[in-house]
């Protein structure tokens, strides 16, 4: 194989494509593959690339398409239905593993094939977009201030729209409620369980709820934090909702209501155009505090979330094929240091406060 060959899998998704627009730009020939012949012809035949249309159903044709490839970067979501069958075919042709994933149970997951991946010579790195890169390396920063931390609070305010891929992500996952880690447990709790004002910005605050976002899972590898919440700001409305979600959510569990929804979710535009992308940002926040009670507070500004998600998904697959040498499950600060978002184009320095 080549070494620097490599696939992105759900190319024409909002955000594969995006990742593949870009690599082309940085100069790579990156295959592209879905299971749509005709999204992905018309892909590849604009970026002049070639294309791989497989399913992941088969194990064996899925490990036959990954087979001559160094790395996989797989953007085709839901990932709770789609990264099984993936990572287990690069575990078998030894191929590395990347996503895009933001889903706490698939990181996980991942996290336990650390052995298998190590024995295969491989990377299995999720969640090398927006989730969760940027609130990764806040995680790790705030270690490194407060090596002693036994708790972590990690806020984000993300300024732009959200996809359709993300929208049915999240329409998939209402009925589960929120997710927070516990003495190193991961616990479920309800949903919007909790809320605190956060100043994303000096002088400007928002009020945030609880969100079962990546990094209860990742930040606790990373940093071996036992205690740690999440937190969004969101609108009056959207945590009514939330919070109303806690009664219903045997009924959003059942098949007819979650195919309603997915079906919303499927109605909405791809995701935010070009001028949406550059007018957008997001803020992120993160506390560490230990048992003495001592605080520390950075904060990180980065661009529009689907625009950082291409560029550190792009850094990292050059990362990586350019001979990056530890293997195994590692997430992206695991692997490349807190300081890795400092040198994606447009990301401020950490804002730090004791």
């Amino acid at each position: 194989m080549s070494d620097d060959k490599f696939l992105i899998y759900g190319a024409y998704g909002y955000s594969g494509e995006l990742i593949a627009r870009l690599a082309v730009e940085r100069g790579h020939r990156p295959v592209l593959g879905g299971r749509d012949p005709e999204k992905l012809g018309r892909l590849a035949q604009e970026l002049g690339l070639e294309k791989r249309v497989f399913k992941l159903e088969d194990p064996r044709i899925i490990e036959g398409e990954l087979a001559p490839f160094r790395a996989v970067l797989h953007c085709a979501g839901p990932f709770l239905h789609t990264y099984g069958k993936m990572s287990r075919a690069c575990l078998a042709t030894q191929t590395h593993y990347l996503d895009i994933s933001g889903e706490a149970s698939v990181f996980e997951s991942l996290a336990a094939r650390h052995q298998e991946a190590t024995e295969a010579g491989i990377f299995i790195l999720p969640g090398v977009g927006f989730d969760v890169v940027p609130t990764d390396c806040l995680a790790l920063h705030l270690k490194e201030r407060l090596p002693s931390a036994t708790h972590l609070a990690l806020g984000l305010k993300a300024m732009s729209r959200i996809s359709r891929g993300t929208a049915r992500t999240m329409a998939e996952n209402l009925h589960r409620g929120g997710l927070v880690r516990q003495e190193g447990k991961l616990t479920p709790v309800p949903a919007a369980w909790k809320s605190r004002t956060i100043e994303f910005q000096a002088g400007r605050q928002s009020i945030s709820v609880t969100i079962p976002w990546g990094d209860v899972a990742t930040a606790f590898h990373s940093t071996g934090i036992p205690n740690i919440e999440v937190y969004a700001a969101m609108p009056s409305s959207s945590r009514f909702y939330l919070k109303l979600s806690r009664y219903l959510a045997p009924l959003l569990a059942t098949a007819p209501v979650r195919a309603f929804v997915a079906g919303r979710a499927k109605g909405r535009p791809a995701g935010p155009n070009e001028q949406q992308r550059k007018q957008g940002k997001s803020l992120l926040w993160g506390e560490a505090r230990d048992s003495n009670g001592q605080t520390v507070t950075s904060r990180l500004e980065t661009p529009e979330g689907y625009t950082l998600t291409a560029r550190t998904a792009v850094a990292i697959l050059e990362r990586v094929l350019s001979g990056e040498e530890r293997v195994g499950f590692l997430t992206p600060a695991m692997a490349f240091g807190s300081d890795f978002i400092s040198g994606i184009e447009g990301v401020g320095p950490f804002l730090d406060e004791e």
